[in-house]
């Protein structure tokens, strides 16, 4: 059995601490059963950024019957959930393009498998990594037909206690397959007081594997803060617009909201990877030290001979006279010179 590791592969890529922030867009069924949106989606994504794009792939028949009630009228169109998830259903030929079209612009293409035909549909497509939503990691069998390819396990923990996790881990490793968690919450939009950036240490601490956020804020600071608390992934819902059609709009992104998230984790990126040397960055600006910084000056002529009091001193730019933190040292000596008004005063003009 293989110990947890750090880190993972998916496609080439390698995913933990020092590596990029594995950054996936869910589009889940935004596409509303429309394989034309389906592409665009990828094309979009890709423009963003993304490493991966990912989908679900709901077969009805294979995964509810039609008594199901989750979210019955939930739609204007469709009369139960189980004929929404007709609808949004696409043949193996269907899923086949879009993976392709997936690669052809450089992203991991990802699905969710929600029954065991779904699994062999999608496996069938060589895809490099599974990703398990939260309600399924307690189902052992589908676990156990994920696990047959030797392929990464993605884990999102929304519904699951830890015993859930750890038994779900535990199943995985022994049969030498590579885990990486999501902290996630089921709510959706998800409220910054639920959204449990915490709970990514734990998980790490716990478990020893990569480890994200599977985020439904629909905001980009969520991941931004995930990011520079050392996220190895992180996902997040993506629609072409909030005003679209679909159970997770209201916990999506856009795609220029994709787009602002993707630039902004590489920004926090090159922070975190390039730490400072406070001092030698504070000798790489002397110059400007000496530029901005104050001197004593004179308020008004003076004349030599005078003792000098506070009241005939300034503080002024530029910092290449005696420095205004020395200013006390200079009250009571005095002028050796004739000075003029805001004559920056060295140790020369005084005795």
């Amino acid at each position: 059995m293989n110990k947890p590791s750090a880190t993972l592969e998916i496609a080439g890529r390698p995913i933990g601490p020092g590596s990029p922030c594995f950054v996936i867009a869910e589009i889940a069924q935004a596409h509303d059963g429309s394989l034309g949106q389906a592409h665009a989606y990828i094309d979009a994504v890709a423009s963003a950024g993304a490493d991966a794009i990912k989908f679900q792939t709901h077969l009805a028949h294979a995964e509810s019957t039609p008594h199901e009630r989750f979210r019955v009228h939930f739609s204007k169109q469709d009369a139960t959930r189980y004929d929404y998830w007709k609808r949004m259903e696409f043949t193996a030929e269907q899923w086949r393009g879009l993976a392709a079209h997936a690669r052809e612009l450089g992203l991991v293409f990802l699905s969710s498998a929600f029954s065991d035909e779904a699994v062999d549909l999608l496996e069938s497509l060589d895809m490099p990594a599974w990703k398990v939503g939260s309600g399924e990691i307690t189902n052992t069998p589908l676990l156990e037909r994920m696990a047959r390819g030797g392929r990464p396990v993605l884990l999102s923990s929304g519904m699951s206690s830890y015993a859930d996790l750890d038994r779900a881990t535990s199943f995985l490793a022994a049969r030498d397959v590579s885990v990486g968690l999501f902290q996630c919450t089921t709510s959706y939009p998800c409220p910054p007081e639920k959204v449990g950036l915490n709970v990514m240490d734990d998980l790490r601490q716990r478990y020893g594997v990569p480890v994200g956020l599977s985020d439904h804020s629909a905001r980009i600071e969520t991941g931004l803060a995930a990011a520079a608390l050392g996220a190895d992934m992180l996902e997040v819902h993506v629609v072409f617009s909030t005003h679209s059609f679909g159970p997770d709009t209201t916990s999506s992104l856009t795609i220029e909201g994709l787009r602002q998230l993707v630039d902004g984790v590489r920004f926090v990126e090159r922070m975190l990877h390039n730490p400072v040397d406070k001092e030698a960055m504070a000798a790489e600006v002397a110059d400007l030290k000496v530029l901005f910084g104050k001197s004593v000056v004179a308020k008004t002529p003076m004349k030599a001979g005078t003792t000098l009091t506070r009241s005939d001193l300034l503080l002024k730019k530029p910092g290449e006279g005696i420095p205004a933190a020395r200013v006390a040292e200079v009250v009571g000596r005095t002028l050796s010179v004739d000075v003029d008004g805001d004559h920056l005063i060295q140790e020369s003009d005084l005795v």
